[in-house]
């Protein structure tokens, strides 16, 4: 497995293209200078919505270079992962709700092969993945309820990206702390300046008419924290 980047990374989410020509899109968001492309799998059980599956994972890796950066969405979860790994997905994430031993699926995901992340939603803890952090690659705060895009950002959910950035801070490990939900030029310094890492941006880039202009906008608002962070994609 590659190292993660520790950078400034966009992740658009292929919830908000157009289910119609999702290969197309795909390829237009890497040409555009995203970095990864992010997948939220859900299946109306776990969360209120229904979107796509290891098929379509499957698609999709042919059409780009880009890693897959999956979000399960589901419960359980652990029966998938697999089909989940062997379709293309090269980071995983799974919410500690989503099955009785996070510490056995985070195990599972990386004896595949793959990057484990988990996901916290607004109302989970930080203490619930404390004991796991030595398995985590990724942590993805939650800054909408997880189901749809388009949501308005949760801002009580600043003070636990800070609070997860001194955590991971502390440990020195190369763990990458990802943000999703409501995105945008308008609350991604807030979000920066809290630490992260990685921004997970449906409707501000896809919604837009220019992908390339989108991505830009959000690469250009990190640059108020300072100039010690380099732009550009990932290597």
């Amino acid at each position: 497995m590659n190292a993660l980047p520790t950078r400034l990374l966009i992740a658009p989410s292929l919830l908000a293209a157009d289910f119609a020509r999702l290969g197309e899109e795909t390829v237009a968001v890497q040409q555009a200078g995203a970095d990864w492309l992010h997948l939220d799998v859900m299946d109306g059980h776990f969360v209120p919505n229904i979107t796509f599956g290891p098929l379509v994972v499957k698609a999709l890796r042919r059409h780009t270079t880009m890693p897959l950066d999956v979000h399960l969405m589901i419960a359980p979860a652990d029966p998938y992962i697999a089909a989940f790994a062997e379709a293309g997905a090269d980071h995983i994430s799974v919410h500690p709700e989503a099955g009785p031993h996070l510490h056995r699926t985070l195990q599972l995901i990386r004896s595949l092969g793959k990057k484990a992340g988990v996901v916290l939603n607004p109302a989970t803890p930080i203490e619930t993945i404390v004991n796991v952090l030595d398995l985590v690659d990724i942590i993805m705060v939650m800054t909408v309820n997880p189901g749809f895009g388009g949501q308005a950002f949760i801002a009580s959910q600043l003070t636990k990206i800070a609070a997860l950035r001194r955590l991971i801070d502390q440990t020195g490990r190369d763990i990458v702390l990802q943000i999703d939900g409501g995105i945008t030029p308008a609350t991604a310094p807030a979000v920066l300046d809290m630490g992260a890492d990685c921004l997970i941006a449906g409707t501000a880039v896809y919604g837009a008419p220019d992908y390339a202009k989108a991505i830009a906008a959000l690469r250009a608002t990190r640059r108020r924290r300072g100039p010690d962070m380099a732009d550009g994609p990932a290597g």
